[in-house]
């Protein structure tokens, strides 16, 4: 009997898991990703609860545990260099296991375990899609048509997929009145902490070493401006957003001009739909439902989706149930996930003197166990939601 095919856009987290879990589930996977290889830019994340016992039955404990980051404490810095205060990452999740990876050698450490019947294209992209009762023809960019069973949208939080499944955007973008970039610099750590952060009202500015000796960096900032993501002087956005940062800060900036180094820019956009598929097409990760790195749970549920989706199509020769079920599951997760973020976006990043000041005093002095029990909380408590429900 020939297997189910599903055709998989965008070969990030979501889309390899889901490949890696469908294949395991008895079905075929076509994955088709428009850049020409793997991502290469990518903030750190760290994996967690759901997402780090996923990977766990994935078999990449290991794998991930070679290219992770020891990231113990976080020292914070005003835009003279004074120091704010210090955090250790320990003190939040407290005893719960994670890792601490790059985003990018966690979707390389994907494509490295996807079994061999597993298609993966690079350079093109899905240009249509029909859905015709008992199967869904899917069109290339390159002219092809594909006869699948399921499509899948993993393209990422701005989804051509989900346009074209539920039409214009509007509503289901909730925008949390930030931004963020992130870029690699050809420059050696000079500080002794394993992350070093410039705080200032509206603005942070981190930095962490590589393996191979340069120095990653990550911006977030206030701006409710729109389509920033879309201004070709990236390093000029990124000046000005820094004109009163520390010195480092700008210098920093001036070492990646000089190299005409990559600057990724977006913005932090959650997305609230109030469902993920329609007929034979499934959105998964941040297509569906984009936590943003505020939630800190991003990546690690888009691989938790992605087990929960391979459990629900195992053995299921019913569709439309199948991906009733994995909603069924994972949405109350992910609204307490997104209820969480947008609690914690009104004080990420203070936009007043009086508010930065006032947070900073409050971090300096509230008792880690505190904040530490409040977390790992509610990690074990979204652990067990999942495990509870139908």
């Amino acid at each position: 009997m020939t297997r189910p095919l599903a055709v998989i856009t965008g070969a990030g987290v979501a889309g390899l898991a889901a490949a890696w879990w469908l294949e395991k589930a008895g079905w075929r996977a076509l994955v088709i990703e428009r850049g020409q290889s793997l991502r290469e830019n990518g903030y750190m994340l760290g994996l967690s609860g759901l997402g780090y016992e996923t990977a766990g039955r994935m078999g990449l404990h290991e794998r991930l545990q070679a290219v992770a980051y020891d990231i113990n404490e976080n020292v914070y810095k005003d835009s003279s260099g004074r120091e704010i205060l210090r955090l250790r990452y320990r003190d939040f999740i407290r005893d719960l296991p994670y890792l601490a990876v790059r985003r990018t050698d966690l979707v390389r450490a994907l494509a490295e375990i996807l079994p061999d019947n597993v298609t993966l294209r690079y350079g093109q992209t899905v240009t249509g899609f029909d859905d015709r009762g008992d199967h869904v023809a899917v069109v290339l960019s390159s002219g092809e048509e594909v006869k699948a069973d399921l499509l899948i949208g993993a393209d990422g939080f701005r989804s051509a997929i989900r346009q074209r499944l539920f039409g214009p955007d509007g509503d289901c973008l909730q925008p949390l009145g930030y931004y963020f970039a992130v870029y690699d610099i050809d420059a050696p750590k000079d500080f002794e902490t394993d992350f070093l952060s410039y705080a200032e009202p509206g603005h942070l500015a981190e930095y962490y070493a590589l393996h191979d000796g340069r120095l990653a960096a990550m911006h977030v900032w206030r701006d409710t401006r729109t389509g920033l993501e879309q201004i070709p002087d990236r390093i000029g956005l990124m000046q000005d957003v820094s004109a009163h940062s520390h010195p480092q800060v700008r210098e920093l900036l001036c070492t990646v001009e000089r190299a005409a180094g990559s600057v990724v820019v977006d913005s932090l956009t959650m997305i609230d739909l109030p469902q993920w598929s329609r007929g034979r097409a499934l959105l998964l990760g941040d297509a569906a439902h984009c936590l943003t790195l505020v939630s800190g749970q991003g990546a690690g549920m888009a691989l938790t989706s992605a087990e929960m989706l391979g459990q629900a199509l195992s053995g299921c020769a019913n569709l439309p149930e199948a991906l009733a079920r994995h909603d069924r599951k994972l949405r109350p997760v992910i609204g307490r996930l997104q209820a969480r973020s947008r609690k914690m976006a009104a004080m990420f990043i203070p936009q007043s003197a009086f508010a930065f000041n006032l947070r900073n005093f409050i971090m300096r002095n509230m008792p880690r166990k505190w904040l530490g029990h409040y977390l790992s909380g509610t990690i074990r408590s979204e652990m067990e939601l999942l495990k509870t429900r139908d």
